[in-house]
């Protein structure tokens, strides 16, 4: 998770640092590519591939997990974790070949999904079935919506402090 984290928030820098003039561009867009790739191939990658081998021997000596409701809303949620961190990959392969397709705004975005998937899937884990799995949704997507507020208005606050 916190490679994730970092991962994005080098990939809101990167874009604005593409914003930067010249020589400090080149500068940081060389620096950022650089600090990408190691986070990503020394920590980030590592640590899915290790998480899903601990996933992989924890349902392999304790089958019966796979009964639980529980357990397999959680597999949903690690499954989309899985596809936001193969999105991520990709990202940072776009950002090395000068591809700027988001903006760092909807990055700011992008990095809170990971947020609301660790938190769901915290969630799911720690408190199973003892809530209404409808309470769970509306919290989540509460969690979301106001995570969504927060960044907007951050975006509001650089706007006016950059002015």
């Amino acid at each position: 998770m916190a490679g994730l984290f970092y991962i994005l928030s080098l990939f809101i820098y990167h874009t604005e640092a593409n914003e930067k003039p010249e020589p400090e561009k080149s500068i940081l867009l060389t620096q950022f590519t650089k600090m990408e790739a190691t986070l990503w191939k020394i920590i980030a990658t590592p640590a899915m591939v290790i998480s899903v081998l601990a996933g992989i021997s924890m349902l392999t000596l304790r089958p019966g997990l796979l009964q639980a409701d529980w357990m397999h809303v959680k597999l949903g949620f690690v499954v989309g974790l899985l596809i936001y961190h193969f999105i991520c990959q990709n990202i940072v392969k776009q950002l090395k070949n000068g591809q700027f397709k988001m903006t760092s705004f909807q990055l700011r975005l992008w990095r809170e999904l990971a947020t609301i998937f660790m938190i769901a899937i915290v969630f799911v884990v720690i408190l199973k079935n003892a809530i209404n799995w409808v309470y769970g949704l509306i919290g989540i997507m509460g969690i979301a919506l106001a995570i969504m507020i927060a960044v907007k208005l951050y975006k509001n606050y650089r706007l006016k402090n950059k002015k």
